[in-house]
């Protein structure tokens, strides 16, 4: 596989949180589903079998051998060399992107037949970067959304989700209908910044979702007795200092809490990692890690004080760095 047949790696392009466009300026959007599952940045070479397609998460890990139904090359681009950007998500009972199920497939390297089979994913692919020694970054969305159409890509895993232009209020609803996540909105006339978080994408979630840097853990009570009860959390604020942002005690199943107790009594540190100035932190019975792991939870809503306010645990973020953690709005 020589640099001619496939480009650099390219880095994804990132949305930024807010609200959906005004009405009056709808028709400068296009709007796409949310879709609950793993950021990946597929390479097409020109050919078939091994080797075929290379695919790598949004932190740049090769991930190909994580998801290996996205190795069969759809029918459209078969003898092509080619990027795309998209998301792997697994699909619950009825059919919607399930974040509790992709969850199994996030951390295995290699996946056996039985899981394969158990928690099958598929790739939804919603925009086109380079096809045939050509870069497309450059493009406007509108162009480069037409080209990865006229493709017609389909196939195994692969697919490309349908997308709402200029009406961002039947999308949030459609997505409301499905039980997805929220929304995002693309400037159709932006072009494709690979690496930056762009005001050109909009996330408009329905669900308060929030990354959050785990940062320490205290121990349970009754049956969690010697165990984790609960998570210290944190976030980076704007100039990057790590702040406290509460504690996260539900929404984890007992094989949850065996994986994080795992992960986080080798990252035992005698101090809190947080940045000095900021919110009072509740240290009593606190076992204080080092805080390289990333996880997401479900909320009510931000206290005065910066805290997450009724957080659930949703899960570890391993496709997300620490560093990426900041408050969303």
């Amino acid at each position: 596989m020589t640099g001619a047949e496939r480009p650099e790696p390219i880095a994804p392009m990132l949305a930024t949180a807010g609200t959906l466009p005004s009405a009056g300026d709808e028709h400068r959007w296009a709007f796409e589903m949310k879709w609950d599952g793993v950021r990946v940045v597929a390479a097409v070479r020109a050919g078939e079998g091994p080797g075929a397609v290379l695919a790598r998460s949004r932190r740049g890990r090769d991930v190909t051998a994580t998801y290996p139904e996205l190795a069969p090359v759809p029918p459209a681009l078969a003898g092509r060399r080619a990027v795309v950007d998209g998301e792997v998500v697994a699909l619950d009972a009825a059919g919607r992107p399930s974040f509790e199920q992709i969850q199994q497939r996030m951390n295995v390297a290699a996946p056996d037949a039985r899981l394969l089979r158990a928690v099958p994913v598929q790739y939804l692919v919603f925009d086109l970067l380079h096809l045939d020694g050509q870069d497309l970054c450059g493009l406007p969305y509108e162009q480069r959304r037409a080209r990865l159409e006229d493709l017609g890509i389909a196939g195994g895993a692969w697919g490309v989700p349908p997308v709402f232009e200029g009406d961002g209020a039947a999308a949030l609803d459609a997505a409301r209908r499905l039980g997805l996540e929220g929304v995002v909105a693309k400037r159709l006339d932006a072009p494709y910044t690979p690496g930056r978080r762009s005001p050109a994408w909009v996330k408009v979630k329905l669900l308060r979702t929030q990354e959050v840097v785990v940062c320490g853990w205290a121990e349970g009570e009754g049956r969690r007795g010697g165990g984790i009860g609960s998570l210290v959390l944190g976030v980076h604020d704007e100039a990057g200092r790590l702040r406290y942002a509460g504690r996260v005690g539900t929404g984890f199943t007992e094989a949850a809490l065996d994986d994080l107790e795992g992960r986080l009594r080798p990252l035992e540190r005698p101090a809190p990692p947080f940045a000095a100035g900021g919110a009072k932190v509740p240290a009593k019975g606190v076992h204080w890690v080092e805080p390289v792991l990333v996880g997401e939870v479900r909320f009510g809503e931000w206290t005065r004080e910066g805290s997450l306010r009724q957080p659930a645990w949703r899960g570890l973020r391993p496709d997300k760095a620490p560093s990426e953690v900041v408050r969303e709005s």
